[in-house]
């Protein structure tokens, strides 16, 4: 193959910048490859698609996106030294090029990976949409049928002006971010978006803005694998129901009962057929009145219209030991949200490569999502975070950032915990997190409620497929979003948007569809923050009593020694016996967090106990004291003049006017007591000023003789020495 390349589309306002795209150079033994370069940063996508097809009931399509500590010129920090399992950044990205599903040929069962391999990244372009376009490039390059491409782009809005694959730099003062993959003819196949209060008439521009650029990307690639003509493989089979088993079950009266009773009657009646093929006949059965009844008849599976909710209900202050609590019920979906404060130290860390992509070092602020096993009356393994769980905390998340507080004293963390699940948990979490937000008295500039609309449409086969009528349903349940043609969910406040994504299982649906989905959900979201405000309506006036608490201390640099202790002896010993954290803002102030007022009430004692001597002793400029030894070192002697005190270091220089190597040459013992003077404290570390040698009279040098060699005078003035001379 021999290397092509094209630049097109996305253009940087500052940096004018190009997409490129490149194939035929590296990895020529997958089916599909190509290189994506935006700036410095560029990645490289693999396809690879199996000959034979799997016997599962959908697509199984692998979608891998993996950053290389290497891309960014640095060594990964953990043991091995090399890059271990995947990162939350990588697994939210590879759910992002997951929108290429719907382009695939309907039941082509064939095992699909997608590989997505970081190779340079300049902190400057964020590799994400590299991705996607890479995996489109990839697939529309290879023999492997599917009905792309698409063309991706990332949108910003920056001071009213809406921008197009911004940098890193333009991202930090965007208010929007927002990810739109388009298919051919400028539809939408997917959108992502975290957004901080953005109008609605700003968002639906900023979604018509990416659509036209990512069409450029979509002619370029498709210029490219024209020239390149590779044709695509001829698939042996397509597996569709048995007519005569889809009549069967259309006259059968236990369409309406339980999926297993229609099954056994069918075995019995059909003996030869396989029992993946009573199951499709079964789906697409259902599938088909399910979808009737909505287009033709305007009539939902629950007896809802189209854009009614399900019943909601909502309680806070669920347990009075938790910082703050929300029960959240919609219909048949209930999510628990619970929210912890903890010191700052607690705050996520981002790994090297995160960081030189978005220059995010840490976040003060997380949701953790929890789908268990129960909530569909089912029995699964407990283990990590799958990617589901994973992504969709991420997208609750983005609901909720744009309302937290920039200046918190604590890291908020809150945890979504779905109790039954049918229909947009993700959406419901958004709710209960707002709801136990305000509970825990979180001052968020306002209450956050999302909700999922869903799509039923009809195509028309004389127009290559286009979408001849469609309906468009509000707070979709779980058949809705298995048996429909998207799940659209969007969130936000009274007065924006702060978070959308849409699934879309279509090959692409119009703008038209998508503008009118953005409509009916903000009037939703408007209906659920109205039953939101009657259980709560603004967040508490104060934190709960049984909170933790922060408070800081001032500690003047005369003191400090004191406060820290030798070694830092005091610090961890405050912090082993108290739990509380100590962490330094300056070089005169202290932070100090306590989980509880019972963990700073003991912190406060005992820092009064360490530094009591400070407080009710007064050392004069000048004036001399009685210190007692307590410790000989090598360089000195430890030193305490009254009781409590923590042992000061009287240097050897300062024991005596002649220099000496160790203070047992001078007969100092543990418990002794000397003269010292005090010359105040050392302005840059607060330590003691003491010297035991200004105190001394002149010395002379001491006649060494075999048997006085050792011999020390105890008291008293040092006796002279004889010259030898």
């Amino acid at each position: 193959k021999k290397q092509l390349w094209f630049r097109a589309g996305g253009y940087s306002r500052t940096l004018d910048k190009k997409l490129e795209i490149s194939s035929g150079k590296l990895a020529r033994f997958a089916d599909g490859s190509a290189v994506v370069q935006l700036g410095d940063t560029s990645v490289m996508v693999t396809a690879v698609s199996k000959t034979k097809p799997s016997p599962s009931q959908f697509m199984p399509l692998v979608v891998d996106y993996r950053q290389k500590a290497a891309a960014a010129g640095r060594i990964p920090t953990n043991y091995l030294r090399r890059e271990l399992g995947s990162t939350d950044k990588e697994i939210l990205t590879s759910r992002k090029t997951m929108s290429l599903p719907s382009f695939f040929l309907t039941l082509f069962f064939f095992p699909h990976q997608i590989l997505c391999n970081l190779l340079a990244v300049d902190g400057v372009n964020d590799p994400e949409v590299l991705a996607i376009n890479g995996a489109s490039a990839a697939l529309t390059l290879s023999d492997i049928p599917w009905n792309g491409p698409i063309g991706a782009v990332r949108v910003g809005l920056i001071d009213g002006e809406v921008v197009v694959n911004p940098t890193r730099k333009e991202m930090s003062s965007s208010t929007l971010d927002l990810i739109v993959s388009s298919a051919p003819r400028s539809q939408v196949v997917m959108l992502e978006a975290a957004a901080e209060n953005v109008l609605q008439q700003d968002f639906c521009h900023a979604i018509k803005v990416g659509v036209k650029h990512g069409q450029q990307i979509i002619q370029g690639i498709q210029q490219l694998a024209k020239e390149q003509g590779v044709p695509k493989r001829t698939v042996q089979k397509l597996f569709t129901a048995p007519e005569e088993t889809v009549e069967c079950i259309s006259r059968d009266e236990a369409i309406n009962k339980i999926r297993l009773e229609t099954e056994e009657q069918l075995k019995e009646k059909f003996p030869d057929s396989e029992p993946y093929e009573i199951m499709e006949a079964f789906n697409v059965v259902s599938k088909d009145i399910f979808r009737n009844l909505i287009l033709n008849e305007y009539r939902r599976c629950d007896g809802r219209d189209l854009t009614s909710l399900r019943n909601i209900s909502c309680e806070v202050d669920m347990f009075k030991t938790l910082h703050g609590s929300a029960l959240f019920q919609r219909g048949q979906t209930q999510v628990l949200c619970t929210v912890t404060f903890d010191s700052l130290e607690s705050s996520v860390k981002s790994d090297l490569i995160t960081t030189a992509i978005s220059g995010i070092k840490e976040k003060n602020f997380m949701l953790h999502y929890e789908f268990p096993p129960y909530a569909t009356n089912e029995i699964g393994k407990i283990s990590s975070m799958n990617r589901r769980e994973l992504g969709h905390g991420a997208l609750a998340e983005k609901a909720l950032k744009p309302v937290i507080p920039n200046e918190f004293p604590f890291t908020i963390r809150v945890t979504s915990e779905v109790l039954e699940s049918n229909g947009s948990s993700s959406m419901a979490s958004a709710c209960g997190g707002s709801l136990a937000l305000m509970d825990a008295g979180v001052p968020i500039s306002s209450a956050v409620a999302g909700v999922a609309v869903g799509l039923v449409t009809s195509p028309n086969s004389e127009k290559n497929g286009d979408i001849e009528n469609y309906r468009l349903l509000t707070d979709i349940l779980g058949i809705e979003d298995y048996n429909g043609d998207m799940d659209f969910k969007m969130a936000g406040t009274n007065k924006g948007i702060t978070a959308l994504q849409a699934d879309i299982k279509l090959p692409g649906i119009p703008l038209k569809i998508v503008m009118e989905a953005i409509q009916q959900a903000t009037v939703a979201k408007r209906e659920i923050l109205q039953i939101m405000n009657k259980t709560i309506g603004k967040p508490r006036a104060s934190r709960k009593e049984n909170g933790p608490l922060v408070e800081t201390v001032q500690v003047p640099l005369s003191k400090r020694a004191r406060f820290v202790g030798p070694g830092g002896y005091n610090l961890k010993k405050l912090q082993a016996e108290t739990g509380v954290t100590v962490s330094q803002v300056d070089e005169e102030t202290f932070s100090i967090f306590a989980p509880t007022p019972a963990a700073m009430h003991e912190a406060q004692e005992f820092i009064t106990e360490v530094c009591k001597d400070d407080q009710d002793y007064q050392l004069e400029f000048g004036a001399i004291y009685t210190a007692t030894i307590t410790e000989l070192r090598d360089i000195g002697v430890m030193v305490k003049l009254y009781p409590n005190m923590t042992p000061v270091l009287l240097h050897n220089s300062q024991l005596d006017q002649r220099k000496i190597k160790h203070p047992s040459a001078l007969g100092l013992e543990v418990g002794q007591e000397i003269q010292v003077k005090y010359f105040g404290r050392d302005p840059t570390d607060g330590r003691m000023r003491l010297s035991r040698k200004v105190l001394q009279s002149p010395a002379s040098s001491v006649v060494k003789t075999l048997s006085d060699k050792n011999n020390i005078v105890m008291g008293g003035s040092v006796p002279e020495s004889v010259n030898p001379e």
